[in-house]
């Protein structure tokens, strides 16, 4: 099986994807939505963006690269009688099934970031993107001190190295990295704008009760704790991890977690 669709099918992202409804909804609110716009919502993951995308009257695809994923969003949008919004298997990698210049906007949060390629995905989201149309990406920033990229950096010290050649996809949290995949694929630097943004995970548990949902569900973690298991450290991931959610708490309650954590937002514009 394909790596990443192996990781993201592991567990099930949509546990966490509701501590992620309200920030996806305010990201897509500052989209400029009109009604009618041809969307692409790329790794989509159960709908987070796609869902509120098409509630503003988009035509939405969705596509990822995780069947169980795919599932739940079509759940989701049966559910609220979005007939403007379809979801379906794709590889942000290659497109090849969709047509070229198809879409007005192609938006990814925190998601094509974490498949391979990445110039073969900055080169599929022009591809489909009409001329003036836009992309905007989300993406975390390596190094930061917020919530996403601290669970990455402490996971990573109990894992084994990555595969020779393999690519992080906090990379695309690099300003550099983004102008040179974007150019690669034929779009001007100045084309190419950025803006360090904040999305919130928010949910009604205790930060402790979190950590065991990222733990049970989210594929990265999961194998983080698979591998700290062998080695007999999976309690000191778990403190560790507990530490961090809870010092980042800003709900002000106990009982509940509020963690804002910060990213990169990316817009090209498509000549």
């Amino acid at each position: 099986m394909n790596p990443n669709k192996a990781l993201w099918e592991k567990g099930d992202f949509t546990k966490i994807a509701e501590s992620m409804r309200a920030s996806g909804s305010a990201f897509v609110a500052q989209l400029g939505i009109t009604k009618g716009l041809r969307m692409l919502d790329l790794a989509c993951g159960d709908g987070n963006t796609a869902i509120p995308e098409a509630r503003l009257g988009a035509e939405v695809l969705g596509v990822d690269i995780a069947g169980n994923l795919v599932e739940a969003a079509q759940a989701r949008a049966k559910k609220e009688g979005l007939s403007n919004c379809t979801f379906q298997l794709g590889d942000a990698t290659d497109l090849s099934e969709i047509s070229d210049q198809r879409f007005d906007l192609v938006v990814t949060v925190f998601g094509a970031m974490f498949a391979p390629k990445p110039f073969d995905v900055a080169r599929e989201l022009v591809r489909v993107t009409r001329p003036g149309g836009r992309i905007v990406m989300g993406n975390w920033i390596p190094g930061d001190p917020t919530l996403v990229a601290q669970i990455l950096k402490i996971s990573a010290a109990y894992t084994p190295p990555p595969p020779e050649g393999f690519v992080s996809p906090m990379l695309w949290g690099v300003e550099s990295n983004v102008v040179e995949r974007f150019t690669s694929a034929g779009v001007a630097k100045d084309d190419i704008a950025f803006f360090t943004d904040s999305f919130t995970f928010a949910i009604s548990c205790t930060p402790a009760e979190f950590v065991d949902l990222f733990r049970k569900y989210y594929g990265p973690t999961m194998n983080a704790f698979d591998a700290a298991e062998k080695i007999g450290k999976a309690d000191q991931l778990q403190r560790e991890l507990e530490d961090l959610f809870s010092r980042q708490n800003q709900s002000g309650n106990a009982n509940t977690t509020s963690i804002p954590a910060n990213f990169l937002r990316v817009t090209v514009t498509r000549r």
